[in-house]
C-alpha cells in the first residue's frame, strides 16, 4: 500500500487518497533543500519517461492573467498587485501577506484549492494518456509543509551544505550569507530523509547523480 507521506507546499489537504488518482498511476514526491539538485533528478527521471509535475510551476500557472485565481486575488487585495500589463506582481502582493496571518491565510484559500484542482487533473490527464504512468512531484517544501497524502516513494536529493551554497553563489549569484540564510530556514537533512524511501547524493559528479538515478528507475521497474 502506498507510504503516508507529508503533502506539498501548497497544502493538498483532505482525502488522504489524491483525487482524481487513477489506482495504477506511481506517485513519486521528489523534495531536497535548495541547490541540492532536484532539477537535475527530475530531469534524469523524465528522460525515463515519468511524468514530471513541478510544484512551483502550478503554482503560477493558477495565477495567470485570465483564470479564476487571479481574479480572486485581485478582489481580495486590490488592482495594486498587478503589472501595468495585468499579471501578478509577486513583490506587491508579498509585501501585503508578509507579516499578516489573516492576509496569508485569504491568499492560501485562493490558491491552495486551484492548485490541488490543476494537480489533479494532472494526474488523470497521465493516466488516460497511460495507465501505469509513473508521475514525479516536484515539491521542494515536501517536509516544511506537513500535510499527509499517501505516496508510492519518497525521493530526497542531499547534497552537503558547503556544496550547495558554493552552487548558489556561482550559478545563482548570490551572496554566501543569503545561501546560508536560506538553506538554515529549509528543513534539516535528517528530517527529510526520516520521510525518504530513497536518497539520491548529489554530492559528486553530475555523472555519479544520474547513474543513481538510472539505478533507482531500474529498482521501480518501470
Amino acid at each position: 500500500s502506498p507510504h503516508r507521506r507529508p503533502g506539498p507546499s501548497f497544502a493538498l489537504a483532505g482525502p488522504s487518497a489524491f483525487p482524481g488518482r487513477v489506482a495504477a498511476v506511481k506517485l513519486i514526491a521528489l523534495t531536497g533543500g535548495i541547490a541540492s539538485g532536484k532539477s537535475t533528478v527530475a530531469r534524469r527521471l523524465a528522460e525515463h519517461g515519468a511524468v514530471h509535475i513541478d510544484a512551483d510551476g502550478l503554482a503560477r500557472e493558477v495565477v495567470e492573467p485570465g483564470t479564476p485565481g487571479l481574479a480572486a486575488i485581485r478582489e481580495r487585495f486590490g488592482d495594486g498587485v498587478l503589472t501595468a500589463e495585468g499579471a501578478l506582481d509577486r513583490a506587491a502582493l508579498g509585501s501585503l501577506v508578509f507579516g499578516d496571518p489573516e492576509a496569508l491565510a485569504d491568499l492560501n484559500a485562493i490558491v491552495h484549492p486551484a492548485v490541488r484542482e490543476l494537480f489533479a487533473r494532472r494526474i488523470r490527464e497521465a493516466g488516460e494518456a497511460d495507465p501505469h504512468a509513473v508521475v514525479v512531484y516536484d515539491v521542494p517544501l515536501l517536509v516544511e509543509a506537513g500535510s499527509d497524502l499517501s505516496w508510492d516513494l519518497v525521493i530526497v536529493t542531499e547534497a552537503p551544505a558547503a556544496t550547495r551554497v558554493q552552487r548558489m553563489v556561482e550559478l545563482r549569484g548570490m551572496t554566501r550569507d543569503d545561501a546560508e540564510r536560506r538553506i538554515a530556514n529549509q528543513a534539516s537533512d535528517a528530517a527529510r530523509r526520516a520521510v525518504a524511501d530513497a536518497v539520491i547524493d548529489t554530492g559528486g559528479t553530475e555523472q555519479a547523480t544520474l547513474d543513481q538515478v538510472d539505478e533507482l528507475w531500474t529498482r521501480l521497474g518501470a
